[in-house]
């Protein structure tokens, strides 16, 4: 499914229920981040986006270990950059259904929701860092080999003590 200029890789069933959670901008999960209220017209304000990754069974430390490797130093660059205010990754403690089970959720905030989708190409990044292309695009082809589903959810806080 592509929304916007998104792309999402859902189960079977699933295709609703991510529709009205993009809608509706709430997380998959418990336990989403504390950021600052954010709302579609949020000049300035930081914009946070939740990436869901469901492995393949057995491959969630080879999928790890690759994003370190080959994804987490390109985030820390587009941090130097100013792009980017932080990253943080959680796994669940214990499993959940087949259906709802993620392996892992990287938060990312971003400065803003207009750096959030401006379509930046990270290739001139992922150059300077691996000078060896070839090599970065196969473990890059592996990492999303061995997933059975990504989403990214754009999220915001809601505020409870409002009237």
């Amino acid at each position: 499914m592509l929304i916007g200029n998104r792309r999402f890789l859902l189960p079977a069933g699933m295709m609703v229920v991510a529709l009205v959670a993009t809608a509706m901008g709430i997380a998959w999960g418990a336990g989403a981040p504390s950021v600052q209220p954010q709302t579609a017209d949020s000049n300035g304000q930081p914009y946070t986006i939740e990436y869901y990754y469901k492995t393949k069974w057995g491959h969630a430390d080879e999928f790890l270990a690759l994003f370190k490797k080959n994804h987490l130093p390109v985030l820390r660059k587009e941090m130097e950059l100013g792009r980017i205010l932080r990253v943080t990754m959680t796994a669940p403690r214990y499993h959940a259904t087949e259906d709802g089970r993620w392996d892992y959720r990287v938060t990312i905030v971003f400065k803003n929701a207009a750096i959030a989708n401006d379509n930046f190409d990270s290739s001139t990044l992922t150059k300077q860092i691996y000078p060896d292309q070839d090599t970065f695009k196969k473990e890059e082809q592996r990492r999303f080999e061995i997933l059975e589903a990504h989403s990214d959810v754009p999220v915001r806080e809601v505020e409870l003590d409002a009237h």
